[in-house]
């Protein structure tokens, strides 16, 4: 999506650690109007196919995901980072990794918002090693959930999680891929 692309060289930051910093219009502040654009050129990628439901993890992948929920007239869910007092014991969970934190979590959706049954598209930010993907897919398939694809709005292309998705057969659609980043430069690739 060249729109995305043009706000990333104008925005983004890259960090050490391969941090690409987007919290200006992604993961802190949001430009609403950019995220529902996004949301559209999802819907157009996966219409002809049946979704009876959005997932995604908190936090940054909550707005694209509620954007395309409300355009195709769905419920989504987000997975949480944790078990908190409100979401009780009764759940499905999967190890997870916070790329962005360098750590763990157990990645947590109750019973009651997963079914056996239902078709799921995915969404998230960010897809770089594909731990937390995987943990989603894991998940729905706990569930007997059919997972319909993965949308996500940058993929870093230089790092393994988009082969080994594909390669498992998951259909992955990057809003944004990027092939090579350091501090001075972002190059933008293509994913099939």
């Amino acid at each position: 999506m060249k729109e995305l692309e043009e706000r990333i060289r104008q925005e983004g930051r890259v960090l050490p650690g391969d941090i690409l910093k987007v919290d200006g219009f992604l993961n802190h502040q949001v430009d609403a109007a950019l995220i529902d654009r996004m949301a559209q050129e999802i819907i157009r990628e996966f219409k002809d196919q049946r979704i009876d439901r959005i997932m995604t993890v908190e936090a940054s992948g909550i707005s694209l995901a509620q954007s395309t929920a409300l355009h195709l007239g769905v419920p989504f869910v987000f997975a949480k980072k944790a078990v908190s007092g409100n979401i009780g014991a009764d759940v499905y969970a999967a190890p997870a990794y916070s790329y962005t934190y360098g750590r763990p979590y157990e990645m947590v959706v109750s019973r009651n918002y997963l079914h056996a049954g239902e078709h799921v598209l995915l969404v998230d930010d960010f897809l770089a090693d594909g731990r937390s993907a995987s943990a989603m897919i894991d998940i729905c398939h706990q569930a007997g959930a059919i997972v319909e694809g993965l949308c996500v709005c940058i993929e870093k292309g230089f790092q393994p999680g988009g082969k080994k998705l594909r390669e498992s057969g998951i259909k992955v659609f990057s809003l944004a891929v990027i092939e090579e980043m350091d501090e001075d430069h972002i190059v933008f690739g293509t994913r099939e």
